[in-house]
């Protein structure tokens, strides 16, 4: 029972159908070449017209393959192809591994012409046989009922008339569509195993979509990274503001209005901020690929607005604004990221208690960060999964060229995150 399952969904099954309908799809690409070889071997069946002559016919199906697989060479035909193919069901619309653009190298192109070829020859042939053997099959299967049809079918009406003949012709009619089945199901099954190796990528489609995937890969992890340090930062400092104003609230001291004052303005300013940063961040998802690629984020300029609203004293030492203004674009906000994230793992981990950060260009080739704070008597815990923050400043770093280290000296008591950034060759955009 379940081989004559398996036979049935083979010859009449979803796939089977959609397989006959891409053989047909096939032979109507075919029709304009097989017309073009019928008028060509014309004068070569002798005064009969080629449109009448079964030679004739098999003569300009065969005449016409090698024009079409000249016409597979093209570009268009491979993005053709697996367009017919996807839009049948027969693969997946993503993960098939079929190459989206057109052949670009000479293999690819001699595959995708031998692929065109099969399909159009065996989709010509399928559809042949369809056209010719589907009223051919229901004549004889009506034969025994219908005596206007045995008078002179054919120009044989005494064969016609023999009753073994009559009572044979229907079954001789369901044979016949079921080897019409069968060379459907056979041709589909030759094509569904040859498409993966005359149409799948070739070792340059293959480093094509590599390098895709790697940009790709590239533009989510550098907008994972802002994400984190904006919000971050400003969800720590937003909840230690929070916290500090509400336990002045619950001391009722009406002498510290004042500070909750301020810790609400740092809260709205931190928020404020943190809103236009994440918007700009948005803006690129929804720009899309196409858009151009606009460099986004606060640079070192923006300091000391961090450093005012970070929600822990800071001690700033090194280069003033004046030196730092001359930082290339794409260092100076990578800098201002690790700063912030720097301000963000010390309140986080250490509370409202001062950090010192000295910003400071090393003999003109190198950005210099140092940021120090004090070790927490008694850690904060670990996030399930552990946190980005130390992995994206080394990022940042490492794709400017630079590097970054971070740990306790515990001779110090502090904890102490340097970043030194490279300033030559720095493009105005920065690292992508």
């Amino acid at each position: 029972m379940t081989q004559q399952r398996v036979l049935r969904t083979w010859l009449f099954g979803r796939s089977a159908r959609l397989g006959w309908l891409h053989l047909v799809v096939g032979g109507a690409l075919l029709m304009p070449f097989h017309l073009l070889g019928t008028v060509a071997v014309g004068p070569l069946t002798g005064g009969r017209s080629a449109f009448l002559s079964v030679a004739g016919q098999f003569a300009a199906f065969a005449a016409v393959l090698p024009l079409v697989a000249v016409f597979g060479l093209l570009a268009p035909a491979r993005p053709l192809s697996v367009a017919t193919i996807r839009s049948l069901g027969l693969a997946p619309a993503r993960g098939d591994g079929f190459p989206e653009g057109p052949a670009r190298t000479r293999a690819a192109r001699v595959r995708t012409a031998g692929w065109f070829t099969l399909h159009l020859a065996l989709g010509g042939i399928v559809s042949g046989a369809s056209l010719a053997l589907t009223p051919f099959a229901c004549v004889l299967i009506a034969l025994p009922f219908v005596p206007a049809l045995r008078g002179s079918w054919l120009g044989m009406p005494t064969f016609f008339e023999e009753p073994w003949v009559r009572a044979l012709s229907p079954l001789a009619g369901v044979v016949s569509m079921l080897l019409l089945a069968v060379a459907s199901a056979a041709a589909s099954a030759l094509l569904a195993r040859c498409a993966p190796v005359l149409l799948g990528p070739t070792p340059a489609d293959r480093l094509a979509a590599a390098e895709r995937r790697a940009a790709d890969l590239a533009v989510r992890n550098r907008l994972a990274r802002e994400l984190h340090d904006s919000v971050g930062h400003a969800l720590s400092a937003v909840t230690l503001q929070a916290g500090a104003a509400r336990k002045v609230l619950d001391s009722g001291r009406a002498d510290d209005v004042e500070f909750v004052r301020e810790a609400l303005a740092a809260i709205e300013d931190t928020t404020r901020r943190t809103v236009g940063e994440l918007d700009a961040v948005l803006g690129v998802l929804r720009r899309g690929e196409d858009a151009p690629d606009e460099e986004t984020g606060p640079a070192l300029d923006a300091l000391g607005g961090l450093l005012a609203r970070s929600g822990v004293p800071v001690t700033r030492t090194g280069d003033g604004d004046e030196d730092l203004a001359k930082v290339p674009g794409a260092v100076s906000r990578e800098a201002y990221r690790i700063v912030q994230e720097g301000l963000s793992n010390a309140l986080r981990h250490g509370g409202a208690r001062p950090v010192s950060l000295r910003l400071a260009v090393a003999a003109g080739r190198e950005l210099e960060i140092v940021l120090e704070n004090p070790l927490p008597e008694h850690p904060a815990p670990v996030r399930p999964g552990g946190g980005r923050g130390l992995h994206g400043m080394a990022e940042r770093a490492v794709l400017l060229g630079g590097r970054t280290e971070a740990g306790p000296h515990e001779s110090a008591g502090v904890w102490r995150l340097t970043a030194r950034l490279p300033l030559a060759d720095h493009p105005e955009r920065g690292p992508r």
